[in-house]
């Protein structure tokens, strides 16, 4: 007997046949017959029994969950553009409240108040990164680069991005999406950029040969992404600004407690990830990237993203918030706005904008030291086992990278997950120049303890 989901109408036989009368179509077989048969399965996919209840359906859904390991249940030193840091529990309780959970657009009266939330979000992350405008946050932070580098493209008419040769290799993909393939025309030619290699910063030597009239903007990340803090960044504003190109940081906001905001530096644009704020690590879903420039005009008629702004009322002393330059959007324009910015991640925003309020200045100050102490701490610990060796040691902050010697990184990973650690990301796919190389993160929410921890484990492994 055939089984019919009580979920899936459409599986009933005669419905099927309705469907297929209502086509013109006498099977379902003349629907896929323009698919080469090559391309086709010749047998039905062996597929597990099919679940007749919600409580099979629960069972077998939290017997697939408890083989996950996660970074709760183990000690984990992952970054490499998620890192796990501390989420004070007021995030999730302002973020979970319906008045923010469940509306999308709302009502003006909902919209007031949603718009006023927004605008905190904007105002505090633009005091942290000393920038004017800040859009609300789109999907990731290599959205927020590949918008940024088409916004620049946009300002001079150029088709190339430089961009350095230490970069997320995931982010790296979405901005040569967001590039376009050689064939379309408004493809943007990427160039990678070398580093030093005894430094880990971008070589400038390289920069300035491969800087022309073709570049629409370098792009350049601080801290990069092996964690190593760009101490060049002026001297590559320079480069790029002769040259005629925009200049394009992109950065760790919780760095920015003690460093230098890239404005100082000579930063036109500024991009970054919104995660570390507030914001639990996930699999799958948006973590938030934001965008931000001065206040121009030429900067802001090229924003793809939504920008909330101020302003007063014909009521002395009242103020009403609301959306600037809505049209230029793709919420206002579609297909013709200045870019298409994807899934919504605007939820974020409410727990960044409750994460900076709780840090303030001097919050940010404390945390950036503590994260850097640890992470020097972390990198003279593991330097000083045998086997493992620190590549970049001087100037990084949150992550350092750990080369091994005798071991890939693949053996010393699983070794260390049979102790219920996990260890760096995996780089010799990635910089195979390196070696066998990983890049460990230590954030706020790691001890002393778990660093000793961590040092003894490969201790052990590598002896």
């Amino acid at each position: 007997m055939t089984f019919t989901h009580p979920f899936m109408a459409n599986s009933v036989s005669t419905i099927k046949q309705e469907m297929l009368d209502a086509i013109g179509a006498r099977t379902v077989e003349e629907l896929f017959e323009q698919i080469p048969a090559d391309h086709r399965l010749a047998k039905p996919i062996e597929l597990p029994p099919s679940l007749r209840s919600e409580a099979e359906l629960r069972r077998h859904l939290l017997g697939l969950l408890k083989k996950n390991q996660d970074c709760e249940s183990n000690l984990s030193f992952l970054g490499g553009g998620c890192w796990q840091h501390h989420v004070p529990a007021i995030c999730d309780e302002i973020a979970g409240r319906s008045e923010f959970l469940t509306p999308v657009w709302g009502t003006p009266s909902s919209d007031h108040g949603r718009n006023q939330a927004w605008f905190e979000f904007t105002s505090q992350l633009g005091e942290l990164i000393e920038m004017e405008i800040v859009s609300l946050p789109v999907y990731s932070w290599g959205c927020a680069a590949g918008h940024a580098i088409r916004m620049a493209s946009r300002l001079n008419g150029r088709r190339e991005v430089l961009v350095p040769r230490i970069i997320d290799p995931e982010r790296l993909s979405v901005i040569r999406n967001y590039c376009e393939p050689e064939a379309m025309p408004s493809h943007i030619k990427v160039v990678e950029i070398g580093f030093d290699a005894a430094t880990g910063l971008l070589d400038l030597t390289h920069l300035a040969a491969r800087l022309s009239s073709a570049t629409a903007a370098v792009y350049i990340e601080v801290p990069n992404y092996l964690g190593v803090i760009e101490s060049q960044g002026a001297a590559i504003a320079d480069l790029a600004h002769k040259a005629g190109a925009e200049f394009i940081v992109g950065v760790d906001p919780l760095s920015l407690g003690v460093l230098a905001p890239p404005a100082s530096f000579g930063a036109d644009i500024v991009v970054g990830t919104t995660q570390p704020l507030g914001v639990h690590m996930n699999c799958g879903g948006g973590t938030g990237g934001f965008i931000a420039s001065r206040d121009e005009e030429r900067y802001a008629r090229e924003y793809p993203a939504l920008l909330v702004s101020i302003a007063e009322t014909t009521v002395p002393g009242e103020h009403a918030f609301g959306l600037s330059l809505l049209h230029q959007s793709s919420y206002g324009m579609r297909e013709e706005g200045k870019d298409w910015t994807g899934n919504s991640v605007y939820l974020w925003a409410i727990a960044n904008a409750v994460y900076m309020s709780l840090m303030g200045p001097q919050g940010f100050r404390e945390l950036g030291e503590l994260i850097l102490q640890r992470a020097h701490y972390a990198a003279r610990t593991i330097a000083a086992v045998p086997g493992a060796e620190v590549i970049f040691p001087n100037g990084v902050f949150k992550e350092f990278v750990v080369r091994f010697s005798g071991r890939s990184v693949g053996e010393v990973n699983a070794a260390l997950r049979a102790r219920g650690i996990f260890g760096g990301h995996d780089l010799s796919p990635i910089l195979p120049e390196l070696g066998q190389a990983a890049l460990y993160a230590v954030t706020e929410i790691h001890t002393k303890g778990d660093i000793d921890r961590l040092a003894k484990a490969l201790a052990e492994i590598l002896r």
